[in-house]
């Protein structure tokens, strides 16, 4: 697998620095499973953190916090091996899925356009970011489009094509409120991508201001 598109560099070190919300993480971790490059950037911005972590002066701990500490690690979700086997059996269609989603509540597909439907992830944790598969039949061209707040596509099977490049499996694209995406699918097989997403769709010309109040992702 080659892969030509990856998070940029902003996004790889929040994702180390653990400041991502759980969809955001989910969008991220998925890539970086299939890209060592990407992973080794990770590594690297993990290691300098603790190099910098060592260095500082110690600081005095505010009142009660061990005892949070504490609170916390006694409450801790149970090891792997311990979640029933139920939560790992998930999304069994879907080629690529990574197994940490397979655990999250299995849903159906929803139909959000012609030739395009979508599969939410229930998350544990409530966030602005959504998690969804989204599936397009081969030779699907997406309605052109901008968005509100930003969107995160990690290609899992097919491929697929816009003005910034052709993205195929393992490949990352970030899309924003700049970005105008005019998409077409291009592969022989269903396109299948977990999409990370904040605010919405914003569709263009007179059929996307048509289906506009019909589509919902």
């Amino acid at each position: 697998m080659t892969i030509h598109h990856h998070p940029p560099d902003e996004l790889l070190t929040a994702f180390a620095a653990g400041t991502l919300d759980l969809g955001q993480h989910i969008a991220v971790a998925t890539h970086l499973l299939t890209c060592p490059h990407c992973r080794s950037m990770v590594r690297a911005m993990e290691q300098i953190g603790g190099t910098v972590l060592t260095r500082l002066p110690p600081a005095e701990m505010s009142p009660g916090a061990l005892a949070a500490v504490e609170a916390r690690v006694g409450g801790r979700a149970p090891d792997d091996a311990a979640i029933p086997a139920r939560h790992f059996t998930g999304f069994r269609d879907i080629p690529g899925l990574p197994s940490f989603v397979r655990r999250y509540p299995d849903s159906s597909w929803k139909w959000i356009a012609p030739k395009v439907h979508m599969r939410p992830i229930g998350l544990p944790e409530p966030g602005a970011t959504r998690v969804f598969l989204l599936r397009s039949k081969p030779g699907t061209k997406m309605i052109d489009h901008t968005h509100t707040g930003f969107e995160m596509t990690c290609v899992l099977s097919g491929s697929f094509a816009h003005e910034g490049g052709h993205f195929g499996p393992g490949d990352f694209d970030l899309g924003d409120g700049s970005v105008d995406h005019d998409v077409r699918i291009d592969s022989t097989e269903d396109c299948i991508c977990l999409v990370a997403m904040q605010g919405d769709l914003k569709l263009h010309g007179v059929i996307g201001r048509l289906l506009q109040p019909l589509i919902r992702m």
